[in-house]
């Protein structure tokens, strides 16, 4: 077989294949959702990088490989890379991990492994391809990382585009796609059956997953997922199944579909007729088949109050999910009902499946879609009630739990764009589930009352109203305070109901714990010491959970860890049903633990053998191992530790962390490339671009943040071009320490170049799963701060340390 390539052609090919794995984690990114409960862009970055690091140091101790000609090895990667997508997609499916049982079932931290190393082969294989290519002489290894990078901002930019097209299986073919374009660059003078026969091995693997009876969706989901629960029920079936670039929705018809949270147990008329609505697999929401005004049991729900102290208001419904929210608001005799809808596609999917029971395309009510926090920066209207629904499942918390998901709807900020949305007189509504001991809904009267000190009010408590039933706690706000006669109707409404109050103002000791009688009454309890506490800080110290308000900085309503409830999860391991056992946050360490013994086994053992620490073309002096190590290591930290948190931040301003990923990623990537290209100019010196990258690093989160603020409420194309244009210069500057790292190594030392790719890939690894650790406990902002400091030592590191630079 004969390659020619020029360099032109190597570069596009390097490109191509950067496109191809970028393109892939965006894919992973919604195969995990959908199968894992969660995203999981840091680990999908961290498997990638230790991809890329094992990459390295095979180049770095195979003569063969490094022998090769570049035109060769990037033809055969790519085809290599292909048939890996497919086949790995098939491991992948037919592998039995499942996150949710991995803390009793001692068997899933084997098949954990399994899986993540599953999913690591085709970076592996990628990144021999692009790290080949950087090492190779007789190309300007700057202009092959620029190259890698814009590759990867334009796979990052298909991600969203090919999903929406073709959902999961039909991205993953699109990246094979991709990755066989080296074969054809190299010009292969060899039967064109060979080159078919590559795609077929993949397109024939997609198509036995997608026929395969355990992967319903081409993807075989969690059973303890509430699609997999509703699948199992006898007479189920599927009315509506559909794929967009941020979700997966089926909609799903049974028997067992009753869903109506908080609805008192003195209500004894019929139910109306559910489905099921799931959005990535997960937990069922309602469609109800009813009309507002037959729907009698919306009365004998707790936010009917709210409808009933405002009758005929125009009420605001935010994020109602499958519609359950607005039909209550119709149901309460209102004017006008806005729904702000984030997820076009299940709006289609009850269009669907209701029929003229549409509760959406009734004549009252008006259709936003948008997220919930756009919605409420860009509208100047007012309304009488601004309404929260309760759309997730409950989850017990015990000690230990936590949660990855963002829930920025739930934050203090989003509270206070709420509240801004009265009208006078107008009350914001919200449920969430109760928890035992206290939590989630302390968390929910912590949140709320910082978001009314914000605006102003001195006295929150006598602002707020709470009351539970069984299972639901109901919060109820009103800036300009409660006449008695309100407060009467409340007390009147909740006796009925067989509701019992948990705050009022003015509320006595008696009122409380009436009716769904607890032996103590902890929830009355636990809000009166949050408001008698002089300062709320040392209420949030000494409470046995983490229940301080959540931010837009730290947007984990649902993470309850602290490290005081150690002894109790260490005890309880294994004992408990829910997410992760209740011992969650460890296992976050122990991923953490497995990913650095991984990258330490698959990149740094082989690199200090003896043996191969001196390669054939090295000088004889010895090489600056030390060095090399911690600056290419701290590059590797530094540059997860921005990344992370800007995704995790940026779910906020573009909605979803697929379009999350995406922006960021093409940002990043895209001016870094041009960063790397300017890398050994002359008209920025080495010295001052990294010193200023430290200052950018530090004041790009406090930009960021500043920026945020007052850009929520545009159109998102002008969201994301403000947002693009405070990271670009931090961006630009990110490309160039690499680059310059590699022309200190290239001087004398350049059979090196594999090897600190490996090292640079090891730190990375790393960081990835450690940056998402602490952006949990710490915040993004924090975050970013370490990453400033990695890159400033990386600057003392070269500067300093290395004066013969």
């Amino acid at each position: 077989m004969a390659f020619t390539m020029s360099r032109g052609r190597i570069a596009m090919s390097v490109g191509a294949l950067a496109a191809a794995i970028l393109l892939l984690e965006g894919v992973l990114l919604r195969l995990l959702a959908i199968a894992q409960f969660y995203h999981f862009a840091f680990l999908v970055v961290s498997l990638a990088l230790l991809g890329f690091g094992a990459s390295g140091t095979l180049l770095s101790v195979s003569p063969r490989l490094r022998a090769t000609p570049i035109e060769r090895l990037l033809a055969w990667v790519g085809a290599l890379f292909s048939v890996s997508v497919g086949l790995t997609y098939v491991a992948v499916n037919y592998l039995p991990f499942d996150s949710y049982s991995i803390a009793w079932d001692r068997r899933q931290l084997f098949y954990f492994v399994l899986y993540y190393l599953a999913l690591t082969v085709p970076f592996l294989i990628g990144g021999l391809g692009i790290g080949a290519a950087l090492a190779a002489r007789e190309l300007q290894s700057h202009r092959v990382y620029a190259a890698n990078l814009a590759g990867s901002a334009v796979g990052a930019l298909l991600a969203p585009v090919t999903l929406a097209a073709a959902g999961v299986p039909g991205a993953l073919v699109a990246c094979a796609a991709i990755a066989l374009l080296p074969l054809w660059q190299a010009r292969l003078r060899a039967p064109v059956a060979i080159l078919l026969g590559l795609a077929g091995l993949v397109f024939g693997g997609l198509w036995l997953l997608n026929v395969q009876g355990t992967a319903p969706l081409g993807i075989t989901i969690s059973p303890y997922k509430g699609l997999a629960h509703a699948l199992r029920y006898p007479g189920s079936e599927r009315r509506f199944g559909g794929w967009s670039a941020i979700a997966r929705v089926d909609v799903v018809a049974n028997a067992g579909t009753r869903q109506l949270p908080g609805l008192s147990y003195a209500y004894r008329g019929t139910l109306p007729v559910q489905l099921g609505v799931a959005v990535d697999a997960g937990d069922l929401q309602p469609v109800t088949l009813t009309e507002p005004e037959q729907f009698e049991a919306a009365a004998y729900m707790p936010e009917a109050i709210a409808f009933a102290l405002r009758p005929g208001a125009r009420i605001l419904v935010l994020e109602p999910a499958a519609g359950l929210g607005v039909l209550q608001a119709l149901a309460g005799d209102a004017a006008e009902v806005t729904a702000v809808v984030d997820n076009r596609l299940e709006r289609l999917a009850v269009t669907r499946v209701a029929g003229a029971q549409d509760v959406y395309a009734g004549p009252h009510v008006r259709v936003q879609f948008e997220t919930a926090r756009v919605f409420t920066q860009r509208d100047n209207e007012q309304y009488g009630i601004v309404f929260l629904p309760l759309t997730g499942a409950y989850q017990p918390v015990t000690s230990g739990a936590y949660s990855l998901a963002e829930s920025y709807n739930l934050t203090v900020e989003a509270f206070v764009d709420n509240l801004d949305r009265l009208a006078p007189g107008g009350i914001l509504v919200t449920t969430r589930w109760l928890q035992t001991p206290p939590s989630e809904e302390i968390r929910l009267v912590a949140t709320l009352v910082e978001a009314l000190k914000r605006t102003g009010i001195r006295e929150p408590a006598e602002r707020l109203v709470a009351l539970r039933g069984i299972q639901t706690i109901t919060a109820l706000v009103q800036k300009d305070g409660w006449t008695r006669a309100e407060l009467d109707v409340i007390r009147t409404f909740a006796a009925e109901r067989r509701l019992d109050l948990v705050w009022a103002p003015g509320i006595e000791a008696s009122e409380v714990n009436r009716f769904n009688r607890l032996p103590e009454p902890v929830y009355y309890e636990t809000v009166r010491r949050l408001f008698a506490a002089s300062q709320p800080a040392g209420f949030f110290e000494t409470y046995p959970f983490d229940v301080a308000p959540a931010t837009d900085d730290h947007p984990f309503f649902f993470h309850f860890f602290k490290w005081a409830q150690t002894p109790e999860v260490l005890a309880t391991l294994g004992r408990t049903w829910q997410p992760f056992g209740g011992s969650g946050y460890f296992l976050l360490l122990a991923m953490l633990a497995l990913v650095l013994f991984l990258s330490l086994v698959l990149i740094m053992a082989p690199l200090l053998l003896p043996k191969r620490a001196h390669l054939p073309d090295q000088p004889a002096r010895p090489a600056p191992r030390g060095r090399v190590l911690l600056y290419f290591g701290l590059l590797g930290l530094a540059f997860l530790f921005v990344e992370i948190p800007l995704i995790q931040r940026w779910i906020l301003l573009v909605g979803h962390p697929t379009y999350a990923f995406a922006a960021v990623v093409v940002t990043l990537l895209l001016f870094s490339s041009l960063g790397s290209l300017a890398a050994r100019s002359a008209w920025l010196p080495a010295r001052a671009a990294l010193a200023l990258l430290v200052a950018l690093a530090v004041l790009t989160p406090f930009v960021l943040t500043w920026m945020t603020q007052i850009s929520l409420g545009w159109a998102a194309p002008a969201r994301i071009a403000a947002a693009a244009l405070c990271l670009a210069p931090l961006a630009f500057l990110m490309g160039m320490p690499f680059p310059l790292g590699l022309a200190w190594i290239e001087r004398a030392y350049s059979s090196l170049t594999p090897w600190v790719w490996a090292v640079n890939g090891c730190a990375s690894v790393i960081s990835g799963v450690l940056a998402a650790i602490l952006a949990l406990s710490y915040g993004f902002t924090l975050v970013q701060l370490v990453g400033a400091g990695c890159y400033g030592a990386a600057w003392l590191t070269m500067y300093v340390w290395a004066r013969d630079v």
